[in-house]
């Protein structure tokens, strides 16, 4: 998981993880192995009551274009529904993706909990080049 994702982080495609996060929240990531190897992954992160954030959405690159993506952020997105979470966001490079599920565009100060969280430990902070993007999960159809 680590490689994966920090594979990604030296392309400033998201975010680095450290080995400790990774293991503080190993809990919610899902995973897609083949043959042993990681090719892809996906974390929710619950934040407060109502509100979880995707995390750590890699596929391996030659595993891309191949709907794995999309399968780990439904898996997530299940998981927020029976959790009761009625919205889940994301901070992302590719927000495009996102939208093409469902996701719309969001102001970063919409999301109090995560910028007073998470985005005050972060190096670019508070000069964040991510676009955020969010899903009712009350309004989406089934």
């Amino acid at each position: 998981m680590h490689r994966v994702i920090n594979e990604f982080a030296r392309k400033e495609e998201m975010l680095p993880r450290s080995l400790n996060e990774l293991y503080e929240n190993i809990r919610d990531f899902y995973v897609l192995e083949n043959k042993g190897d990681i090719i892809g992954l996906c974390a929710l992160h619950i934040l407060w009551e109502d509100l979880a954030e995707i995390r750590s959405l890699a596929v391996k690159k030659e595993f891309q274009k191949k709907g794995i993506g999309k399968k780990l952020l439904k898996r997530c997105l299940e998981e927020a529904k029976r959790l009761g979470v009625k919205r889940v966001f994301a901070l992302t490079y590719h927000p495009e993706f996102f939208v093409k599920s469902g996701f719309k565009k969001t102001e970063k100060t919409d999301l109090p909990q995560k910028i007073w969280g998470d985005c005050l430990k972060c190096p670019k902070f508070p000069e964040c080049d991510e676009d955020a993007v969010i899903i009712d999960l009350d309004n989406k159809e089934k």
